[in-house]
């Protein structure tokens, strides 16, 4: 039993490094960006070994990689938690929508996942990650929407890719001072436009 107890407190400390190696990471690469970072400051800033970082992740970009997801899987949490199975599929989409753009606004959240993601992991590594998170989000919601017929039927993927770097842009917009009246409105009217009379 007392092994038992001792690999479990090792699994908690091991749990609880990644977790300060990710938090203190996240910290210095949205007030400094991925470039600007050291891993020096990064293990001073967790409180850990040089040795503790390469233990968790083969190097800065994993870890940055580790980053970005757990922000994507944040913002999927947003968007679900404010479109659950009970609303009809078009007022999903739209509160799944509005729900995208305030959880973007948490501060660095659109340097990590629009600016500094795809530069550090490529687009192919930052659509992997979104795909598993907010666009799998979207594309369920706008499948849902053409299943029930409020919506015309159109190639899911194209049209969650589409949607998405919509959303982005206006996310990017709206942090760089636009009107989030405005970019909702539009995005509103691009669903409209999607609709089924």
């Amino acid at each position: 039993m007392q092994q038992e107890s001792g690999r479990r407190s090792n699994r908690d400390r091991t749990e609880a490094t990644r977790a300060d190696l990710i938090a203190a990471a996240r910290k210095l690469f949205t007030e400094k960006s991925y470039a600007e970072t050291g891993t020096p400051e990064i293990v001073a800033a967790a409180g850990v070994t040089r040795g503790a970082l390469y233990h968790h992740f083969a190097d800065k970009q994993a870890l940055f990689g580790a980053v970005v997801e757990q922000e994507a899987a944040a913002v999927a949490r947003e968007i679900e938690k404010a479109s659950p199975p009970a609303l009809n599929a078009r007022d999903a989409l739209i509160a799944g929508s509005d729900a995208y753009l305030t959880a973007m606004r948490a501060p660095g959240r659109t340097r990590l996942l629009l600016l500094d993601g795809p530069a550090v992991l490529g687009r192919a590594g930052m659509d992997a990650i979104d795909n598993r998170h907010g666009n799998r989000s979207l594309r369920e919601g706008l499948v849902a929407a053409m299943r029930s017929g409020s919506m015309k039927k159109l190639p899911p993927e194209a049209l969650t890719m589409l949607l998405a770097s919509a959303f982005d842009r206006a996310a990017l917009a709206i942090e760089a001072g636009g009107s989030s009246e405005d970019y909702r409105a539009v995005l509103m009217a691009l669903f409209d436009g999607l609709s089924r009379a």
